[in-house]
């Protein structure tokens, strides 16, 4: 009998290796460019700023919660009833947001002060902490040409709190209703398709995470928790 043996690469290291790849290529072939994996773009660290002291609060996220100035959050839908929740520092308990007491979908998106774009297209890449609870999923949200839309990419980490590396090259996309955070339509489908067109990856307006369920309330009901996100891009002038 033959046994084989099979391997797993971390999302992040198998870039890391596609871009060393890449360099020997380049020096021994001396042909075109290739793609590079980027550099992070925008990072999105939870912190506790002095005006929420009483650790024993959980307080309305506000633009003072993001470590860097530059990372501007956006809300949609419900999302002005989210709180914050965990512990700076805490492995086991980070410090993020929580979506138990959010009575509809919403999203929240950041954007660059600067007003540049991002590109995630090709190697470009997000790696963030998600923890869920029940049927509820945390998904990629971006806003491309004004429009916002949602990824056919779920993530769900029930037990504890989970680091996730992913690309969007190949997701599928929905429209998103900015008020009322429902899915949309792209136009008549006699197959009840709702997907719409591809978006441009390399012009990126603001990118985020999504619920489309309401949260349950305290417990243990239904919601989303998300830590720190780390967005890995090409900066592209407005």
């Amino acid at each position: 009998m033959t046994f084989q043996r099979f391997y797993t690469i971390p999302f992040a290291g198998l870039l890391l290796a596609l871009g060393m790849t890449t360099a020997v290529a380049q020096e021994e072939g001396g042909g075109a460019r290739r793609p590079t994996v980027p550099s992070l773009f925008m990072k999105v660290e939870w912190v506790r700023p002095a005006s929420q002291a009483d650790t024993k609060v959980r307080y309305i996220p506000v633009q003072a919660n993001i470590a860097d100035a530059n990372a501007v959050m956006q809300f949609y839908g419900a999302a002005g009833q989210i709180l914050t929740t965990g512990n700076p520092g805490n492995e086991a308990a980070p410090y993020g947001v929580w979506s138990g007491t959010a009575d509809g979908p919403f999203a929240i998106t950041f954007k660059h002060k600067s007003g540049n774009l991002m590109d995630l297209s090709g190697l470009g890449y997000v790696r963030w902490a998600v923890k869920t609870s029940a049927f509820h999923v945390a998904r990629p949200v971006i806003r491309v040409g004004g429009q916002l839309l949602v990824a056919d990419i779920e993530f769900s980490a029930i037990p504890k709190v989970v680091t996730r590396e992913f690309s969007l090259t190949n997701a599928r996309w929905v429209k998103l209703d900015p008020n009322r955070l429902v899915t949309l339509n792209s136009g008549p489908s006699p197959t009840n398709d709702v997907w719409a067109p591809a978006p441009d990856l390399t012009k990126v307006e603001e990118f985020g995470f999504v619920d489309l369920m309401p949260g349950s309330g305290h417990g243990t009901g239904g919601w989303i928790q998300i830590g720190n996100v780390e967005i890995f891009a090409k900066s592209v002038p407005k």
